[in-house]
C-alpha cells in the first residue's frame, strides 16, 4: 500500500512531503538492498523504523539494516506450521478469526497455558505467529492488537530469557506492529512484576499497554469500545462460546503457509542471499559508537540496564506466592494511554 501520513504525536512535528525525504533518505542508505527486498524497504515499512526511532533518519537505517541481518539469519517467512505445531497444542498463542473495530488483527496469549521448554522454539513459535498476523492484515492496517489471558498464570510461568528475547525481537525488528495490548485479569503479582520490567520495554511500547479487569466497569467500556461483543470469547466478557480448536487451527494455519509461499515465490518478499549481505555489509553506516549507545531501546548500555531490571524482577516476583486468582478489585485501575 502507499504510504499514509500517520498522526501520532511525534509525526505531527513533520508535514507529509518532510516524512517523505526522510523515507527515502533512509532508502538510499540501503543502496541497492533497496530494491532487492522491496517489502521491507517499501515506504510504509520504513516509515515503522523511523516512526519507532522519532524520525532520526541514522537510527532507523541502522535499525533496518540489524532486522534484515536478523531475517537473513532466523528466515521467518520459512517457518512452516509442521515446525511449530506441538508449541501451538494447548492455544497459549494464536490469532483470532476476528479483527478488532480498527480492523486490526487480533493475536490472543495465554502465558498460563505455557507447554513447552525450550526457548528458541518458543521464540520460534512467536515469530511465526507475528508473520501469521502480518499476512493476515487488511490492506489499510498495519498493527495488531493483543489480548493476553491471564488463566492459570502464576509466577512459575515466567521465563527471563524468553522475555528478554520477546522484547528484543518484537521491539528491534517488529516495530510499531503492536497498535493495542490488553492484559486481561492480570494477578497483583504481575502487577508488580510489571512496574519493575517496564523499564525493559521502549516507553512508546508500554504506553500501548492497558489492565483490563472483568469486573470493573471502565474495563468492560474499553473491552465493548475495541471489540464487537459478539465476536469475542467470553473469556474476555464477550458473548462468543468459541474457543481454540487445534485441528481447525492447524488447517488454518496450513493453508496460510501456502499463502506466504505464494508471497514469497511472487518476489514481494525476497530471499535473503548472501549476495544481499555483502551488499549491506558494504553500505554499513559507520556510526560512531558514542552515538550509538543513546539510540533509545536499542543501544548495548540500555540492554544491559534493561537485563539488569528484570533479573532484579525475577528474584523479587520469585518470592511472591503462587496464586493465579489474585486479582485486584477494589482500586482497579485501567491503565488508558
Amino acid at each position: 500500500m502507499s504510504f499514509k501520513k500517520r498522526e501520532s504525536t511525534t509525526d505531527k512535528a513533520f508535514s507529509h512531503e518532510e516524512q517523505l525525504a526522510k523515507i527515502y533518505e533512509v532508502r538510499k542508505m540501503m543502496g541497492p538492498i533497496a530494491d532487492r527486498l522491496p517489502a521491507i524497504c517499501s515506504e510504509d515499512s520504513i516509515s515503522r523504523y523511523l516512526r519507532a526511532r522519532n524520525w532520526n533518519t541514522k537510527k532507523a537505517g541502522k535499525m533496518l539494516k540489524e532486522t534484515i541481518k536478523w531475517r537473513s539469519e532466523f528466515k521467518p517467512e520459512k517457518i512452516q506450521w509442521e515446525d511449530i505445531a506441538q508449541e501451538a497444542e494447548t492455544g497459549k498463542m494464536y490469532r483470532a478469526n476476528y479483527y478488532d473495530k480498527f480492523g486490526r488483527t487480533v493475536l490472543i496469549l495465554r502465558p498460563g497455558f505455557q507447554n513447552t521448554n525450550a526457548v528458541n522454539k518458543q521464540i520460534m513459535y512467536l515469530v511465526y505467529c507475528m508473520e501469521n498476523a502480518i499476512l493476515n492484515m487488511s490492506s489499510d492496517q498495519e498493527q495488531m492488537a493483543w489480548l493476553i489471558d491471564f488463566q492459570q498464570w502464576n509466577t512459575s510461568s515466567i521465563s527471563l530469557k524468553a522475555t528478554r528475547e520477546t522484547a528484543k525481537i518484537l521491539q528491534n525488528h517488529y516495530p510499531e506492529r503492536l497498535g493495542i495490548g490488553i492484559l486481561y485479569n492480570p494477578p497483583k503479582v504481575f502487577e508488580s512484576f510489571w512496574t519493575m520490567v517496564k523499564p525493559f520495554l521502549e516507553q512508546k511500547t508500554h504506553k500501548k499497554v492497558k489492565f483490563v479487569y472483568s469486573d470493573n466497569p471502565q474495563s468492560k467500556k474499553v473491552m465493548e469500545d475495541l471489540f464487537n461483543m459478539d465476536k469475542l470469547e467470553s473469556a474476555f466478557g464477550g458473548r462468543s462460546s468459541g474457543g481454540f480448536d487445534y485441528e481447525a487451527y492447524g488447517q488454518r494455519m496450513r493453508e496460510d503457509d501456502k499463502k506466504m509461499s505464494s508471497f514469497v515465490d511472487s518476489g514481494c518478499s525476497s530471499a535473503y542471499s548472501p549476495s544481499i549481505m555483502s551488499e549491506l555489509q558494504r553500505s554499513e553506516l559507520s556510526s560512531d559508537q558514542c552515538s550509538e549507545a543513546s539510540d533509545e531501546g536499542g543501544c548495548s548500555s540500555c540492554d544491559k540496564a534493561a537485563s539488569s531490571n528484570v533479573e532484579v524482577a525475577d528474584e523479587k516476583v520469585q518470592g511472591q506466592p503462587h496464586d493465579s486468582k489474585d486479582v485486584a478489585n477494589g482500586n482497579t485501575k485501567v491503565a488508558v494511554r
